[in-house]
């Protein structure tokens, strides 16, 4: 089973995909129509090349070795919702109904080797 079906199984998920860093194409399972997968994907590869740069800039600040860079990964968690996101796979997750620290373990043990290059 493939890591976007495996998350979009878990409970309390939304949906969950990939994105490509170009932008030019991504994949989604779960209760997200086509549109809003589309506009999860690009406000996720966003985010993403935007957490890249200030990553980059606060390791700049504390020296090689820091253990800031290269960024892995982002979490955004609201009163109801949570995206988080590991290498370029996104997953939006319920709060009342999901686990996120089961969800974000399988990201990060599946995604570990995943490379940091933004291509």
């Amino acid at each position: 089973m493939s890591l976007i079906s495996e998350l979009a199984a878990m409970p309390g998920v939304i949906a969950a995909g990939e994105y490509s860093y170009r932008g030019d194409r991504y994949v989604c399972r779960g209760r997200l129509d086509d549109e809003d997968a589309r506009r999860a994907s690009i406000m996720c590869r966003a985010t993403t090349m935007g957490l890249h740069m200030q990553a980059d800039i606060l390791g700049g600040f504390c020296g090689e070795g820091c253990g800031l860079v290269p960024a892995r990964g982002w979490v955004v968690r609201g009163p109801r919702f949570t995206v988080c996101v590991v290498a370029n796979v996104f997953c939006f997750l319920d709060n009342e109904a999901g686990a996120l620290n089961e969800v974000l373990a399988l990201m990060r043990e599946r995604l570990a080797d995943a490379p940091t290059d933004l291509v």
